[in-house]
């Protein structure tokens, strides 16, 4: 007997085939695929896909919900758009492993900005250790990627200066017991501190054990290299050259906001693939992208930690040095909009712009900025528009796409990629201007990232697969969130089930927790 079956659904398998008419019998957290007639078939539970899709789970490839989701386990707002997993540790922002717990307290108060700041009632140091903090606690599965910022800190500290041979070596100590407590390879964050310390040879060493362990380098460029255009996604790919492992890079057109400027991009990694090189990428599908609001201070602010980085944005001769030296992102001062607030005195800040912000306290932006920032100890976040959306249609059809949110899930103006990414795409892209076909569209959500990551048993609907299932309606799925109103629920997605589980039913959660830690098989090349 099964405990759930789906009939008269339109199974798309996630292949990238088209869809065929069948049932899907569930038990306990494993699928069986029928096409035949299932009548004598007995089952606990019937869900009728009539007019629907069936679908396996999607699979976010950026994540930043490490921290968000321990304080808010239902995670409603990934999984109303059909997620099922997500991988976390992105950046070079991860959060094991820590030998000391003092030095995990810096790291989360310095990237609380993007991952929150959370009350914690567990401990961890290992990697193992902070995977079952996840464990059958959550609404999705957890893949994680170790950071290249707690492997530094661990070895190195906050000092902004080269490895010695010994430090290198404690790092891929650190690394190797990483992937044998079940990482999926090693993220850096090249514009996020300390990580961002690291030269290109100290990577591709650290780089060269990831391909060792069958892991994925999953990089955030260091987008202030060189002509600030192709130079930093040229070191990404010669850290793949030079290592050999397989390089992703992630949000691709972030901070690539003029028309155009992603297409040489693209033509480079093709390239790349041309010569034998294991190239992907991924973006969020709105123009909007977020991020700490510590990005925008230099790189030497952070030295030390961020207790010398207070130190530095309360001193005159601190703020009269960053008022010479700040340059804002995108549009400016007037295209940072800001959130994530935790005083009651700052909320009418929320969604507010810098300009705005320094404006109302007669302030120099630069001055406002880290009066809030000492003020809500360094937790400030910001959305602001960071590519065009022609280039962003281009990027999304792009063979070599596959979907990343990298949606921060903190304050009342997130970027609404948070709540509508993967909706997007299904209503607008795929429904509304037909540029990707709907099973191509799935594939990109589902076997794709599956296969990146070396997810065996997930990301296709196939007899003897995990049961991690979307069920939604083609022709109303849809997503709300806005710029200006972005806390809205898709709707369209009337049934998730994670390990067999039904966590949304009818277009509610249930309140089921039963998302599972991850682990990649380590794979030794001695």
């Amino acid at each position: 007997m099964f405990d759930i079956l789906i009939r008269h659904g339109l199974i798309i398998d996630g292949t990238g085939n088209p869809g065929f008419f069948g049932t899907i019998g569930i038990q306990n957290d494993v699928i069986t695929v029928f096409r035949g007639d299932t009548s004598q078939i007995t089952t606990k539970h019937t869900l009728d896909a009539s007019a629907k899709v069936v679908c396996p789970g999607f699979i976010d490839v950026h994540a930043h919900s490490a921290l968000v989701i321990l304080d808010q386990p239902d995670h409603k707002p990934k999984v109303h758009q059909g997620i099922t997993t997500e991988l976390i540790g992105v950046d070079g922002n991860s959060y094991a492993p820590f030998a000391s717990q003092k030095e995990l307290a810096k790291f989360i108060e310095i990237n609380s900005g993007l991952d929150g700041d959370p009350t914690l009632n567990d401990k961890w140091d290992s990697v193992s250790q902070y995977l079952s903090v996840y464990d059958k606690k959550v609404s999705v599965n957890i893949a994680y990627l170790v950071g290249n910022s707690p492997l530094r800190i661990g070895s190195v500290g906050w000092d902004n200066r080269p490895t010695s041979k010994q430090e290198l070596l404690k790092m891929k100590s650190l690394f190797r017991e990483s992937m044998e407590d079940g990482a999926f390879g090693m993220s850096t964050g090249l514009d996020y501190p300390p990580g961002s310390y690291a030269d290109t040879d100290e990577l591709v060493v650290l780089a060269t054990e990831v391909a060792r362990f069958g892991g994925i380098y999953h990089t955030h460029v260091r987008n202030l290299l060189g002509d600030r255009h192709l130079d930093p996604f040229k070191e990404a790919i010669d850290i793949g050259r030079h290592s050999g492992a397989p390089v992703h890079i992630t949000h691709l057109a972030h901070g690539k906001a003029s028309a155009g400027r992603a297409e040489p991009i693209i033509e480079m990694i093709e390239s790349a693939r041309n010569q034998g090189l294991d190239v992907t990428f991924d973006d969020f599908p709105y123009p909007y992208g977020g991020t700490r609001a510590l990005v925008v201070l230099p790189t030497w602010t952070h030295e030390g930690g961020p207790e010398n980085l207070k130190a530095i944005l309360g001193s005159r001769q601190g703020r009269e040095q960053l008022r010479r030296e700040i340059q804002p992102q995108g549009q400016g001062w007037s295209d940072m909009r800001l959130t994530y607030f935790k005083k009651a005195h700052n909320k009418r800040f929320e969604g507010k712009s810098m300009a705005e912000v320094a404006e109302s306290q007669g302030k120099h932006q630069v001055d406002a900025l880290c009066d809030l920032l000492l003020d809500e100890d360094l937790r400030v976040s910001y959305i602001a528009d960071v590519v065009d959306d022609t280039t962003l249609r281009n990027i999304i059809t792009h063979p070599l796409y596959m979907v990343g949110t990298d949606a921060i899930l903190l304050g009342e103006f997130p970027s609404p990629t948070a709540y509508g990414a993967y909706p997007f795409i299904l209503s607008q892209i795929v429904r509304e201007e037909k540029r990707l076909h709907l099973a191509e569209a799935i594939r990109k959500m589902t076997s794709y990232p599956a296969q990146r990551l070396g997810l065996e048993d997930r990301g296709i609907l196939r007899t003897g697969m995990k049961a991690d299932i979307v069920i939604f309606d083609p022709e109303t799925v849809n997503a709300h969130s806005t710029r200006d109103h972005p806390k809205q629920y898709s709707t369209g997605i009337q049934h998730v089930i994670v390990n067999g589980i039904p966590v949304i039913d009818q277009g509610h959660h249930t309140g089921a927790l039963p998302g599972r830690a991850l682990h990649r098989g380590a794979i030794f090349r001695v």
